[in-house]
């Protein structure tokens, strides 16, 4: 190839991946649903993937639901608590790890048989435990209320600890907390696993935090922020950043350290309907519709829309 037509498809395959645009359709032997239907009523928040299925969150009841993402078909896997259950995470071991927002905690499930293996009181009200991360030694949770991260440490072999085995991280450095509204939000460990990374919503900035100080630096991404940021997904170095009232998924590359980053571009999809979260499985990316804007009833349908990731 000469250097003519190399440089020309250069250019080319760098406009695409700046382009904001709607996923390209689904080959036409693909039957995976690209729209699966949640239970009325849900209000989802939370997802995270395993295999063939999804597990969703709902904000209203607590319940946990488990979609198959091939069939569509779902059903119940533990049932409502009263609280919120808002970010989850899935372990190799089948435990579901799950942030309860206003309730100030968060429980362990079994993926297999929906019976809370442990649950954990952080603090009192005001609070609002939103999101979880899982690292090699620990789960992280976000407190949208609080300037601080909460840390559950796992044992050997995965091993919980004790109701009263966690530690409140306080945040310092370039973090500050503005406000009463939604600030920390989603978390996720840093590309090279040494740190990590959270969004602060108000502000659409993302900060790297130190595990072990709970110093926070601000994450160069130059001209870009990420007002409205919601659940972040790490693959690789690839940053995916839900801008839940915009309706819209950010694309960052990340260097491996995680202290800054490059704007690829945006994703969209018309049937984004304030998406709050967002994981991977089966090459796609899959969001549950939070709907915010609609007044919920317990008839207002729900979906999960699925989209190439890129």
């Amino acid at each position: 190839m000469n250097r003519r037509i190399r440089t020309a498809l250069g250019v080319a395959l760098t406009a695409t991946l700046v382009t904001t645009a709607a996923p390209a359709p689904a080959a036409a032997h693909d039957r995976r649903p690209a729209v699966i239907a949640l239970p009325d009523g849900f209000q989802p928040e939370g997802i995270d993937t395993a295999g063939r299925y999804a597990w969703f969150g709902s904000r209203a009841t607590g319940e946990i639901y488990r979609a198959d993402l091939i069939t569509g078909a779902g059903k119940q896997v533990s049932p409502a608590t009263g609280t919120p259950s808002l970010g989850l995470k899935v372990d190799a071991r089948g435990r579901l790890f799950v942030a309860g927002g206003t309730a100030g905690d968060a429980r362990v499930i079994d993926t297999r048989t929906g019976a809370v293996l442990a649950s954990y009181r952080f603090a009192e009200a005001p609070t609002f435990v939103n999101d979880v991360t899982l690292t090699r030694d620990a789960a992280w949770f976000t407190d949208s209320n609080r300037p601080v991260l909460y840390r559950l440490p796992l044992g050997r072999g995965g091993k919980l600890p004790p109701a009263d085995g966690f530690t409140t991280l306080p945040l310092t450095g370039d973090f500050q907390q503005i406000g009463t509204g939604v600030n920390l939000n989603g978390i996720v460990p840093t590309p090279d696993r040494r740190a990590l990374i959270v969004v602060q919503s108000n502000t659409g900035t993302l900060f790297r935090v130190d595990p072990a100080t709970g110093v926070t630096t601000a994450v160069d991404v130059p001209g870009t922020t990420f007002l409205n940021g919601d659940g972040l997904l790490l693959l690789g170095r690839t940053l995916y950043v839900v801008q839940n009232f915009l309706n819209q998924v950010a694309v960052v590359d990340l260097n491996r350290s995680g202290t800054a980053g490059v704007m690829r571009g945006v994703i969209t999809d018309p049937g984004f309907d304030v998406p709050t979260t967002v994981a991977a499985a089966l090459g796609r990316l899959y969001l549950p519709n939070g709907r915010f804007t609609t007044p919920p009833t317990p008839t207002t349908p729900y979906t999960v829309v699925a989209v190439d990731a890129r």
